[in-house]
């Protein structure tokens, strides 16, 4: 049933669940992925079966410590490697799902590991997560889009010290600064990241995808245009759509 080399993707019970599936190197994001990955993303976005996705690491150590730097050689590569990332915008794609994503993120959610984590709707983590962000460390910055969505889910200012000291975070910490909305013991981590889907499943999947656009949406706009925006699609569900 799987096609991909670096991804494991399954669908129950209009759950789509994607595996980061290279633990030999604890998950890391080579340009194998980020192609598959790109696929993943789009079966997710397209069919309409899926009602929420799971996005989980394979392995006992990382759910993704971020770039694979073997994958992308020395750094002047390094720059072009990610570079050629922009020739598909993953996280554009990521994104623009109106379904709700989930992270389950256990153990190394390092680089773009937390930017993954961040372009998802909900963060469970498990109580051995460690988060970080090390970029600057390699005379680079995030170019998987962190330094955009970070800021948006813990606030300006917990997102600068997180990016400019390379400092890495528990699990406790990244709930205390909203980084994650649970913790929860790791054998817990897929049965809770299945319970908040199932619970979202059960309402209204038009409600669902409407209250995700103008949460989505609304934050790039003033309160006023929020609220017109708010008002549309709260006209559109009444008309059924």
């Amino acid at each position: 049933m799987n096609a991909f080399e670096t991804i494991i993707y399954e669908k129950k019970d209009a759950i789509a669940y994607i595996t980061l599936n290279r633990p030999q190197r604890l998950n890391a994001y080579n340009l194998k992925m980020r192609d598959e990955f790109w696929e993943v993303l789009s079966a997710v976005k397209d069919d309409p079966d899926v009602m929420v996705g799971i996005l989980k690491g394979e392995g006992e150590r990382a759910f993704c410590v971020g770039a694979d730097l073997t994958d992308f050689g020395t750094a002047p590569s390094r720059v072009i490697a990610r570079q050629v990332r922009w020739e598909r915008d993953v996280w554009g794609l990521f994104l623009s799902i109106p379904k709700p994503m989930i992270a389950a993120l256990h153990g190394f959610v390092l680089g773009s590991g937390v930017e993954m984590s961040c372009c998802s709707d909900i963060r469970i983590a498990s109580e051995d997560a460690v988060f970080g962000l090390p970029e600057v460390s390699l005379g680079m910055i995030p170019a998987a889009g962190g330094s955009q969505t970070l800021p948006r889910v813990v606030g300006r200012g917990k997102a600068l010290e997180i990016l400019l000291t390379s400092d890495r975070i528990d699990a406790n910490e990244a709930y205390r600064i909203g980084l994650v909305n649970k913790v929860v013991r790791r054998e817990e981590l897929l049965p809770t990241a299945d319970e908040v889907a199932k619970k979202i499943m059960s309402k209204s999947p038009l409600a669902i995808r409407y209250a995700k656009e103008a949460i989505n949406r609304g934050l790039d706009l003033s309160l006023e245009e929020g609220l017109e925006l708010e008002r549309r699609l709260a006209a559109l569900i009444l008309e059924g759509g």
